[in-house]
């Protein structure tokens, strides 16, 4: 019996150092359902407590914010399961963003439903932060997002852009229709392909199936908004050195700028947290800012580095209202199960953002640096 309370008892006091009860009465402690998990949890780490959750074995209130203590108490760097020794192992033996293997993320996510993202992103399906600052709402949010990006970028009508990862189509339509470019957008992911296709008729927009490194000519303007994360570490080098074969300065359409919008970590990594790699964005990872300037070093001037990850926590707060709101009406196949893996996805997000552990970033680079010196839009 003593042998079977150990675990509890080394687990209770690691969730007292982030001010956390089993059992308590605030919103943020947690409900143990399944005795089991004390020694789930000391033996898999992480990816032990977003799977037990799945399980049905513990629930908090307010996940996000018992998320949120967690971190701020560092404990997922007390406990390590077996599965993180592995991760770490295999992302410095292999490259997971190779060719072949980064379709895994476009089968495993990107390609779950079309359903799920519409019910989830908004009128807009813009899959990445939204911008805040003067925004009252998701959809307005999102397209004050769109439009800064249009706006740093110098956009007019013309000139020809291309977008690295380009989602669903959403920022090549805005900026074909508001700005009077023509655009094409590479995704690996057939179902956004298709949305995209559909969403950009009529509009000087080619939609393609096609992975990044293929390309190779010319374009005035490139953006890539939300794809960065899964290029990883051993790519970096190459995803710039492509983007900086494909740009080129014309007087009449400018210096030929590029805009990267990514998350960003404080820390340099070469793999993501294990439960997220199994369950959300296989062969992920978040870049810091010392690997992305290694990586353009060379290449590119940097002309502005613009941080507004404290708006990622709102943007995440809507998606989940948006689907709590929807689970009734989608299909059976987003099953309980399924919800309670998304529910710990989006708060667990949400947790990395508040405790300013992740970062999203638009950094403006150009070839050869911009003659009289780059105005920051805002």
């Amino acid at each position: 019996m003593k042998g079977v309370r150990l675990p509890q008892r080394r687990v209770e006091a690691l969730l007292a150092e982030a001010d956390v009860r089993p059992g308590g009465e605030r919103d943020w402690d947690l409900q143990v359902h399944d005795q089991r998990l004390y020694a789930r949890l000391l033996a898999r780490g992480s990816l032990g407590l977003g799977e037990s959750y799945m399980d049905g074995w513990w629930d908090a209130r307010a996940l996000d914010e018992l998320l949120v203590r967690l971190l701020r108490a560092g404990l997922e760097r007390r406990v390590h399961g077996i599965g993180e020794i592995r991760d770490v192992l295999l992302a410095r033996l292999a490259n997971p963003q190779s060719p072949r293997r980064s379709r895994e993320v476009a089968r495993r996510h990107y390609d779950l439903g079309n359903d799920l993202y519409a019910a989830m992103l908004g009128r807009r399906m813009v899959y990445s932060c939204g911008y805040w600052r003067q925004a009252a709402d998701l959809d307005a949010a999102q397209e004050a997002k769109l439009d800064l990006v249009c706006r740093k970028l110098g956009l007019r009508p013309g000139m020809r852009v291309l977008d690295i990862g380009c989602g669903w189509g959403e920022a090549l339509e805005y900026a074909a229709r508001r700005y009077g470019i023509e655009g094409v957008g590479v995704t690996i992911s057939a179902e956004q392909a298709g949305h995209a296709r559909r969403l950009c008729a009529g509009l000087p927009v080619e939609i393609r199936l096609q992975d990044y490194r293929e390309l190779d000519e010319p374009f005035d303007a490139v953006f890539s908004i939300g794809m960065f994360e899964h290029v990883g570490v051993r790519n970096y080098r190459e995803y710039f050195e492509v983007v900086r074969r494909c740009l080129v300065a014309r007087a009449d359409a400018g210096p030929g700028l590029f805009l990267l919008h990514s998350i960003g970590g404080n820390a340099s990594v070469r793999r993501t947290d294990p439960w997220i790699a199994r369950y959300i964005f296989p062969n992920s990872m978040l870049p810091s800012a010392a690997q992305v300037t290694a990586a353009c070093e060379g290449l590119f001037v940097i002309e502005d580095w613009h941080n507004f990850g404290a708006d990622y926590d709102r943007t995440l707060q809507a998606w989940r209202d948006n689907i709590e709101a929807a689970w009734a009406r989608l299909d059976a196949r987003y099953d309980e199960r399924f919800r309670r893996m998304w529910r710990f996805y989006l708060a667990g997000a949400m947790a990395t953002f508040r405790c300013r552990r992740s970062q999203l970033w638009q950094i403006v680079l150009s070839p050869h640096g911009v003659p009289g010196g780059y105005l920051a839009t805002r």
